[in-house]
């Protein structure tokens, strides 16, 4: 199956060979024909299974930090990218412009986002009409009229290239050109790339992220008229003389019919691959030459061993000699928001990665052994050698060195392989009788990826500890990490393995030619069980199934090791043996030399070895492949390679391997008879053909054939590759979870982003607490409380964080004035030396930025999205949960409010030590002397008169703690979402459907019973409006025993009553467009003038309804003062709290059991 790339080719020298006719461009409505023809069937799900959800997920933590997006997309089409968006990021989009210069695309583009409010605009919310300009986006500047004119306020928070780069070159220049047009503030903006077919060659800019996906496929009709709208529109042009374009394409129609791939399932339809990436970047994309100035570049061009790997172009690569130079470029990437990849021995195929920085290892080449008394007195209870070998150094020269001195460490197969292959398992020949590579770890050095800092983890001798080197806080989670899964912790500099003895090897082959799937089968089962498990853990047998001179083999190669030096003159009989007879061939030899004694290097199609093929790998790992099950795909998979030179490779395990627990190091699958090597292989003069193309797709499926077979997956193979993923998720056995969080941990800016995929941590619904209160009553010391007594909840395993908001402005300041920074932030008296300036400071960047405030908000809220509680002092906002909950609607948001006396908070602030940042804030609402001049109600106040910790202790369990019970998450479970309802793109949350469960009811009326705050003895009445208040405020005013009111519509109550007009709902409105007036009325009198009331509904949206009912229990004598509002769910989305507010209302306070962040 031919890529569009080679038919383009293909179809490009068919019309050169023959026709001589100029050529002429496409015109709009041909290249519109041929357009459709491409994303119609198959070729559209590269946008619905990579584009759309890549753009979702790489825009939404930019779209969720700002107010508002200003957007440029070049190229779109006949319909934008942006609106296939989830609905709440493209409600974001407030200004909307795009170069096409297809007239027909850019018409149709213009009414698709005009679209009348019967059929929705994809882009709801702009402010403005879209800018369709009808020209191609050229270097200079083109916006506007399109006379060339510049126009500076033309800035975007993101550009997208949205169909391919085609005709722009070079490319880099068109990237840099956008790069330009990004907003300068907030930073953050982003020119995202999508390019179909073949690679970016960028020269030397760097991606912020990349994604790749390799299986798109283009189905095409197979139909005269539809090829003559496809061919012409990939090979880019037609022929100027009208017969001549007939008659060329005729030779079109033939060439996508040679070069297609047919289905059984789809015979009428053409195949064509069309893999397609993502590279998106920031404004730090042409930093590179700050890195370059710091650190030695490779010398030439760097061959690596991976096929694959070579095939890309990394932005540069980078050759460290010594420790500091590792450190600069974790610096530099941390700085600039990149990522790294490493090469060790270059047996990854993501050891380069396209526009990314490669950190190439290979200076780092020395090995050191270390026998008992040498390690400059860091003894342990372990006696015996240990070897030190630095991350470039090969297996071949560990081995050989070791060798010289008697010892050895059990390492992998082959010479060439690395420290990526030490670190992340090693199964080697010796693996039964001392484990895996990465069992044998005690020790390594270690870059951090976090910090920046060197790091010794385990047993590192003093002689090798580099300079400045500490031990980490979590070193035995960064040890045990190391051991299985390393290249994704750090950038390791080198490792410290303990030695076993060197011994002598007895190899010996076997080949038996297999007559039919029957007899594999049968030799396959003899192999396992009276071969393999009888074999003592000093040997291993490694079995190969391929095709040679037309028929199926199995070959057998037993590996014997001995440190007594035997010279194997006369081998001893094996279980083999009495099968099968005498051994092929067999030879003594010492570790280097079984190098060469594996069968496929020198045994199978002439020989592997010396790089005349090319190979793909896939590893699983599989226990009793005799079983019929196992064996019956083992050999069908053999039957379907796609190239003679195609073979499994089966290792032997046990032994060794199963005796470490699957917890006990990073490595967790230890359960397994044979690692099982899917390897395709085709000649290397094919590289980058179909046939190199179709090896790679037959290793896929034979994995995901015996992936359900399997007990696991072998992780060193496995990188971003998206088909890698299924195969990632069963390659560390129990140990995902913890390897997660370890990862969120010490790699939190994911700069080692293209190691084996580890799962992402899980976001919960986090908790944001503001802590506000006037100067001086401790809001800080408060905050460092909670924060300690949240940790060490055991029970909850909850992590927390405190954080000050007043920290980005006194940045900010600091930046421009020259201030301290440090002082300001530490420094009491230096701070109130600079308050008067800091608050002119602020004040002028809020008046040239009136969004400052939110924008530092998120700033916060996104640095802490590892913690489960975030504290934030500082504030300057009114009622900021009103203001701000909208920003961050999957979290819950609660304001604490501390308080303490006059006397208390002289005393603070004459005496108290460390920085309380609330008096940052005597220009808000600090400035008040007490609770009741605020004009809204926080949601928690705490009284901090009294002296040490133990008030704080328990403000904390009796209203902070509850809110992670497991209650509240099984009735968040009970709310089911029903998407598209009431219509396309909404997702409904069926709250009202709690009731519909078993026990959902009494739950929900438990819980809101519990989570109240006020005193249910001091409430007069529960009232309710229909129909979702009906349910549970009837239920809860039976459990706390108070009368309940009913609100209902005009004309289904008796009279007399009171009533206020009634809108429409949040639902309703979106359902229907009903415009008749509606009334509420409650009985008169029903409740007596300053009763208290608390007021319940299932759902708290717009906030209209609660408003409604609030001016009508106003109306009828209940002000707002005696009223407190419960709802079970809130959509913070909808600013319902800050209407609630605006009304007039927002001294009452708000609780709401659950939290959605869905529209």
């Amino acid at each position: 199956m031919a890529t569009l790339d080679s038919l383009k080719r293909a179809l490009r020298q068919k019309a050169m060979a023959t026709a001589s006719s100029p050529k002429q461009p496409l015109s709009d409505t041909q290249y519109s024909a041929g357009f459709d023809t491409l994303v119609q069937g198959s070729g559209w799900m590269t946008y619905h299974d990579f584009i759309i959800p890549q753009l979702s997920q790489l825009l939404a933590p930019l779209f969720n930090s700002r107010i508002h997006i200003s957007a440029l997309e070049i190229g779109p089409g006949p319909k934008s990218l942006l609106g296939y968006l989830p609905s709440h990021l493209r409600r974001k989009v407030r200004r909307y412009t795009a170069f096409e210069p297809n007239g027909l695309f850019a018409t149709r583009l213009e009414e698709w986002l005009c679209s009348t409010f019967e059929t929705g605009s994809p882009l709801p919310c702009l402010e403005s009409p879209p800018e369709i300009h009808r020209i191609p986006f050229v270097l200079e500047d083109n916006i506007g009229s399109g006379t060339g004119t510049s126009n500076d306020n033309e800035k975007y928070d993101i550009i997208l290239f949205c169909h391919s780069m085609y005709g722009m070159k070079p490319k880099h220049r068109f990237i840099e050109r956008a790069l330009e047009m990004l907003v300068e503030r907030p930073q953050g903006g982003m020119v995202a790339v999508f390019h179909r077919d073949g690679t970016l060659h960028l020269d030397g800019l760097v991606c912020h992220r990349t994604a790749s996906f390799p299986t798109g496929v283009v189905s095409v009709a197979n139909d005269d008229e539809v090829l003559d709208c496809f061919a012409p529109f990939v090979a880019g042009f037609v022929m100027q003389d009208v017969d001549v374009d007939k008659a060329i394409r005729v030779e079109w129609r033939k060439v996508c019919r040679a070069l297609c791939r047919r289905e059984e399932a789809h015979p009428d339809h053409l195949l064509f691959s069309s893999p397609s990436v993502m590279a998106a970047f920031t404004q730090h994309a042409t930093t590179l030459p700050e890195l370059t100035a710091q650190v030695p570049l490779v010398n030439g061009d760097k061959t690596v061993k991976n096929r694959e790997a070579r095939l890309h172009r990394p932005a540069s690569i980078i050759r460290p000699t010594e420790v500091r130079h590792v450190q600069q470029c974790v610096r530099w990437a941390l700085k600039h928001g990149v990522s790294l990849t490493v090469v060790g021995g270059g047996h990854s195929g993501h050891c380069l990665w396209p526009n990314v920085v490669s950190v190439d290892m290979g200076a780092f080449d020395q090995v050191n052994i270390l026998t008992a008394g040498e390690d400059g007195g860091d003894s342990s209870s372990d006696s015996g050698s240990f070897v030190v070998a630095e991350a470039g150094c090969k297996t071949g020269d560990i081995v050989r060195k070791t060798m010289a001195a008697g010892v050895t460490v059990p390492l992998g197969a082959r010479p060439s392989v690395g420290a990526g292959l030490w670190l992340q398992g090693g199964i080697g020949h010796l693996a039964r009788l001392h484990g895996l590579a990465c069992d044998a770890i005690v020790g390594a050095v270690v870059v951090s990826v976090d910090s920046s800092q060197v790091l010794c983890v385990g047993r590192v001798p003093s002689q090798h500890r580099p300079a400045g080197a500490v031990r980490p806080e979590n070193e035995p989670d960064l040890l045990w990490a190391m051991k299985g899964a390393g290249t994704n912790f750090g950038i390791v500099v080198s490792v410290t393995f303990k030695a076993y003895a060197a011994p002598t090897y007895l190899t010996r082959n076997w080949v038996v030619p297999l007559s039919d799937n029957l007899e594999a089968r049968l030799r396959l089962s003899d192999f396992d069980k009276l071969v393999a498990r009888k074999l003592p853990r000093n040997c291993s047998a490694d079995a190969y199934l391929y095709w040679n001179a037309g028929q199926l083999h199995l070959g057998v190669t037993m590996f014997e090791s001995s440190t007594t030096r035997l010279t194997f003159a006369t081998p001893t009989p094996t279980p083999v043996s009495a099968i099968w007879g005498p051994e092929d061939d067999f030879k003594a030899v010492d570790g280097v030399g079984l190098f060469e004694t594996e069968m496929y290097v020198s045994g199978m199609h002439g020989g592997h070895g010396g790089g005349k093929t090319s190979s793909f790998k896939r590893c699983l790992f599989l226990k009793r492949i005799g079983e019929a099950n196992v064996a019956d795909r083992l050999v069908a998979a053999v039957e379907t390679r796609p190239s003679p030179l195609c073979y499994l490779h089966l290792l032997q395990g046990g032994g060794a391997v199963g005796d470490v627990a699957a917890d006990a190091a990073a490595f967790g699958c230890r359960d397994w008879d044979f690692a099982c090597v899917i390897t395709g292989v085709w000649p290397c003069d094919q590289d980058g053909t179909e046939a190199a193309r179709s090896a790679v797709r037959w290793v896929y499926n034979v994995a995901g054939d015996l992936l359900s077979l399997s007990s696991g997956a072998y992780g060193a193979d496995l990188g971003p590759d998206p088909r890698d993923a299924a195969l990632a998720a069963k390659a560390f056995g129990p140990n995902r979870p913890r390897l997660a969080r370890l990862k969120h941990s010490l790699d939190p800016r994911n700069v080692l982003a293209y190691a084996c995929p580890l799962p992402k941590v899980p976001m919960e619904h986090k908790l944001i607490i503001l802590v506000t209160g006037e100067s001086g009553v401790g809001k800080d010391y408060c905050a460092n409380v909670w924060v300690s007594a949240l940790i060490r909840c055991t029970n909850k395993s909850l992590t927390a964080r405190a954080v000050s908001i007043s920290d980005a402005i006194k940045r900010e300041y600091a930046a421009a004035t020259g201030a301290d920074l440090s002082r300001l932030l530490w420094n009491r008296a230096y701070k109130e030396q600079h308050r008067p300036a800091l608050t002119t400071f602020f004040q002028g960047q809020v008046r040239q930025r009136p969004r400052l405030p939110e924008e530092h908000f998120l700033s916060v809220v996104y640095g802490a999205v590892d913690v489960d509680v975030l504290l934030i002092t500082g504030m300057r906002d009114e009622a900021p949960v009103a203001a701000l909950s909208h920003l961050v609607p999957d979290s819950r948001l609660l304001e604490v409010h501390v308080q303490a006396s006059e006397q208390t908070r002289r005393v603070r602030r004459g005496c108290q030590g460390g920085d309380d940042d609330g008096d940052d804030n005597k220009d808000s609402n600090n400035s008040r002397s007490n609770l009741t001049a605020l004009d809204y109600r926080p949601s928690l106040i705490f009284d901090n008169d009294t002296t040490g910790n133990e008030a704080a202790k328990r403000f904390i369990e009796h209203y902070l703690l509850p809110f992670f019970h497991e209650d509240l998450q099984r009735l968040a479970n009970m709310v089911r979402p029903v998407p598209d309802f009431p219509r396309p793109d909404i997702e409904f949350r069926h709250v009202l459907g709690i009731s519909q469960q078993p026990g959902g009811l009494a739950l929900c009326t438990s819980l809101l019973q519990t989570y109240f705050t006020g005193d249910w003895a001091k409430v007069d009445a529960v009232a309710c409006c229909e129909a979702g208040g009906f349910v549970y405020a009837s239920a809860l005013a039976l459990r706390v025993d108070v009368p309940l009111v009913l609100i209902r519509e005009a004309g289904k109550l008796p009279p007399p009553t009171v009533s206020v007009i009634k809108p429409p709902s949040h639902i309703s409105s979106l359902a229907s467009n009903d415009s008749k007036e509606k009334r509420f009325e409650m009985e008169r009198d029903m409740v007596p003038r300053g009763a208290s009331v608390v007021l319940v509904d299932d759902v708290l949206s717009t906030g209209e309804t609660l408003c409604t009912v609030l001016q009508l229990l106003d109306k009828a004598g209940i002000g707002a003062e005696d009223v407190s509002i419960m709802v079970v769910a809130e959509f913070p989305v909808h600013r319902g709290r800050e209407l609630v507010r605006r009304r007039g209302f927002g001294r009452i306070n708000i609780q709401s059991l659950l939290v959605f962040g869905d529209a």
